[in-house]
């Protein structure tokens, strides 16, 4: 019995010198605990510990516990759902950037690495959920570069660039991802983006993001965002064209979503059809005095429905809605703001239930809007 104790032990300590962790398997917990394989709180950079765990355990989550991680590159995962892995961590684990990042790197990049469109084989669906991410102003948080069915969920991500960027996906442009319960803090700047949509078809859900120059950036289509809340409380540099929502395609669905303090709610840059539903604006100072619920640079073609604009007293200029050009098919059903601070009456010609009077009342609204700023 002694001989046969004494083999196991040392198959044992052989294992664990050809660092092989057999701690996750005996414990029966069916998941990998990365302070197994590196030190946490240690002060280093341990990015390429990471990266190798990752690397050599496909199919299968790693978990992180409390502490601070500190990485000096992006941890990338794979798409391909044979080698795909899980990423969990506690809420008190921190996955800090530290030293040099190159522009539009992010921390963690999720299907970084062996691209796959494929949601037939098992893998497909990994995440990435809890923790914190920590751009430290250098770095964007969570990328999402290839892969379908990728999910966020109940993340931090503080002081970055970009907090979520969903990249041009993997299905012919649909990345499919699903963002949920997210909190993000930008870095104040006018380059910090709370939520970048380049991909297509992602639902985004119970989000929270302040600190942004621009809340949520839509570059494609398809996309549902639900009770997601970009607040401003930056410096006030170039604050004309800080933004809530910025939709640049048609195609895309928001309700109950809520833009705090950005001189722009929400702003569409193309003649697309977007809907909104149960959208609001909120104006907790005056800000620079010019405050717009609704902006489009060209004509209004999206269909708003139930929306509130919460003017600011003090502000000199409220406008519900301004266009660059008329025409348009969009209309605006169920209003509430106050009147008495609205600054004109172009939103009239695209009222549902506006009669010829206010259609004229708007009209001539929009030519005068365009006479004073052509003497501007």
């Amino acid at each position: 019995m002694k001989k046969l104790c004494s083999i196991l032990m040392a198959l044992v300590m052989t294992l664990a010198c050809a660092g092989v962790s057999v701690y996750a398997e005996e414990s029966g917990k069916g998941y990998l605990v990365i302070t197994d394989y590196i030190s946490v709180n240690s002060g280093e950079d341990v990015s390429d510990e990471i990266q190798a765990v990752i690397d050599a355990n496909p199919n299968r989550t790693i978990f992180f516990p409390d502490g601070e991680y500190l990485v000096s590159k992006p941890i990338y995962t794979p798409a391909e759902p044979k080698k795909s892995v899980s990423l969990e961590m506690t809420d008190f684990a921190v996955i800090k950037a530290v030293g040099d990042w190159k522009s539009g790197e992010a921390v963690i990049q999720l299907g970084g690495k062996f691209p796959a469109n494929d949601t037939h084989t098992a893998g497909s669906n990994y995440s990435l959920e809890g923790g914190v991410i920590d751009g430290s102003g250098i770095a964007n948080g969570i990328s999402i570069n290839s892969g379908r069915e990728t999910a966020v969920r109940d993340t931090s991500i503080k002081n970055t660039v970009v907090g979520i960027h969903i990249m041009y996906g993997a299905n012919s442009g649909s990345s499919d991802s699903d963002i949920t319960g997210v909190n993000i803090i930008g870095t104040g700047k006018t380059d910090s983006v709370g939520i970048l949509l380049e991909g297509f078809d992602n639902t985004v859900t119970n989000v929270r993001i302040g600190n942004v120059f621009i809340g949520v950036q839509i570059k494609s289509a398809g996309n549902m965002l639900r009770n997601v809340h970009p607040l401003y409380y930056s410096d006030y540099t170039d604050y004309q064209n800080s933004c809530g929502f910025l939709i640049e395609t048609g195609n895309n669905w928001l309700d109950y979503c809520y833009s705090d303090q950005f001189a722009n709610g929400f702003r569409f840059t193309s003649n697309g059809t977007s809907t909104l539903h149960d959208c609001f604006c909120y104006w907790y100072s005056a800000g620079d005095g010019t405050q717009t619920a609704i902006r489009a640079d060209r004509q209004f073609d999206s269909f708003v429905t139930n929306f509130n604009a919460g003017f600011h007293g003090d502000a000199k200029n409220c406008y519900v809605l301004t266009v660059g050009e008329l025409g348009g098919d969009g209309t605006i059903e169920n209003l509430t703001a106050n009147e008495n601070h609205v600054s004109d009456s172009v939103h009239k010609m695209y009222m549902e239930d506006a009669n010829i009077f206010g259609k004229i009342i708007g009209f001539f609204s929009f030519v005068f809007s365009l006479i004073s700023n052509l003497i501007k």
